[in-house]
């Protein structure tokens, strides 16, 4: 059997009426819905077998409370960045522009890394172990995905000034 990467699976096709490809990155699950089932996968397993991870006295809903405030300010700031330059986040429609400045001159992922950063949050604030471990599937799931098919397309669509930005700019921080 041979593997192939999920970056480089040809494109579907969402019309019935022909077979021109999508013009955006067939991403394998849309970001915010990954987000939130993990999280609620999380609580869901805590529920069920309940696991600390800070020690009794320690201010998480303080600290978690800001660091989740922190990730949610980085994504929302993002997106904000996006919509001024007219590009829309969503992964389901087609990129107009490579957004280049801002918060996305230091990160190509800022808006992936703010989830990242606030679900360690909810998990500090509420003290539930099982939500960090949902960070490892959603890491795994947004690098390999989301981000590499959104990559792909972006050099696809835009050539050789994605990969200059590519270049110039990391993936994460």
């Amino acid at each position: 059997m041979t593997r192939v990467a999920l970056s480089e699976l040809p494109p579907r096709t969402d019309s019935a009426l022909g077979s021109f490809p999508s013009d955006h990155a067939n991403v394998v699950v849309h970001p915010p819905v990954l987000w939130i089932l993990l999280l609620a996968a999380g609580c869901g397993l805590d529920f069920f077998l309940p696991m600390a991870f800070l020690p009794t006295g320690f201010p998480a809903v303080w600290v978690g409370g800001a660091v989740w405030l922190a990730g949610l300010v980085l994504a929302a700031v993002a997106i904000a960045q996006f919509r001024r330059a007219g590009v829309d986040e969503r992964t389901n429609t087609p990129t107009a522009e490579i957004v280049d400045t801002g918060l996305f001159a230091f990160s190509r992922n800022p808006i992936y890394v703010g989830a990242f950063i606030a679900t360690v949050g909810v998990a500090v604030m509420y003290n539930m172990l099982w939500i960090m471990a949902t960070l490892v599937p959603f890491y795994l799931v947004i690098r390999y995905g989301v981000v590499a098919r959104e990559e792909a397309y972006l050099e696809r669509r835009f050539g050789d000034a994605y990969l200059a930005y590519k270049a110039r700019v990391r993936r994460w921080f």
